[in-house]
């Protein structure tokens, strides 16, 4: 009993000093945090400083050479490039391999900013200019920043937060005239009838909101739309030979 007291009466004089040690320890934790973000956002801007003119597409890291959506993404990325695009992916396989791989076979620039997580599989073999982020919200700073579309394939949960974030930026008017467009009709028309006959027809999205998003199978109309938005964004491009 009386070593009980003993420790007790310790507690009660230590506790405050050692609740005050830990408070300092997590604010100083916090400081050092906050400082890691800066520089990682520091980085992303240094790499892709001066780009103008750039697409950011998403989608599985698991589909395959073999699969129609890895075909269609690499169709995508050589069309962007073919228009002047640089082509922004998460920079791992599938269908972000896919992306940059066209881009590349094109001649155009292809970007990769991937995440620092135990079980990706590294960067893919087709990126000219490559960052990996430690912080999600740095990395998607990066992908809306410098993209003037985004462009969204088949993929799971990273793939819709991607998504979803884009559409509300523009939903919200924090970004404007930024096509979102969903390839692979197969894949998303489940979506696109969900959010009609649930968040729609509930109230919860205006009747508009769903113009917010295009649904392509083509990869030409793709760049079509991509272009088209980035008229409107920057005004038409001058044709050769006008002054």
């Amino acid at each position: 009993m009386g070593d009980r007291r003993t420790e007790d009466t310790a507690r009660e004089h230590h506790g405050p000093d050692e609740e005050l040690l830990r408070v300092i320890a997590d604010a100083a934790a916090d400081v050092a945090r906050v400082e890691r973000m800066r520089i990682e956002i520091e980085e992303g801007f240094d790499l892709l400083r001066g780009t103008e003119k750039a697409v950011s597409l998403f989608g599985s890291a698991r589909a395959r050479p073999d699969q129609p959506h890895y075909r269609l993404a690499r169709s995508i990325g050589s069309g962007l490039a073919d228009a002047g695009f640089t082509v922004i992916t998460g920079g791992g396989p599938g269908v972000m391999e896919a992306a940059n791989r066209g881009a590349v076979e094109a001649g155009g620039t292809s970007v990769g900013l991937g995440i620092e997580l135990a079980h990706e599989q590294g960067l893919n073999a087709y990126l000219d200019l490559a960052l990996d982020f430690r912080y999600f919200f740095a990395r998607k700073l990066m992908f809306v920043r410098y993209a003037s579309a985004f462009i969204v394939l088949p993929g799971g949960f990273g793939t819709l937060d991607e998504l979803f974030e884009a559409l509300t930026l523009v939903q919200t008017g924090k970004i404007h005239d930024f096509p979102v467009i969903l390839a692979g009709s197969d894949y998303w028309g489940g979506l696109i009838a969900w959010l009609r006959e649930r968040p729609a027809a509930s109230g919860y999205l205006a009747p508009d909101d769903l113009d917010l998003v295009t649904v392509s199978d083509d990869a030409d109309e793709i760049v079509r739309l991509v272009q088209a938005g980035w008229e409107r964004q920057h005004g038409p491009e001058p044709t050769h030979g006008t002054v």
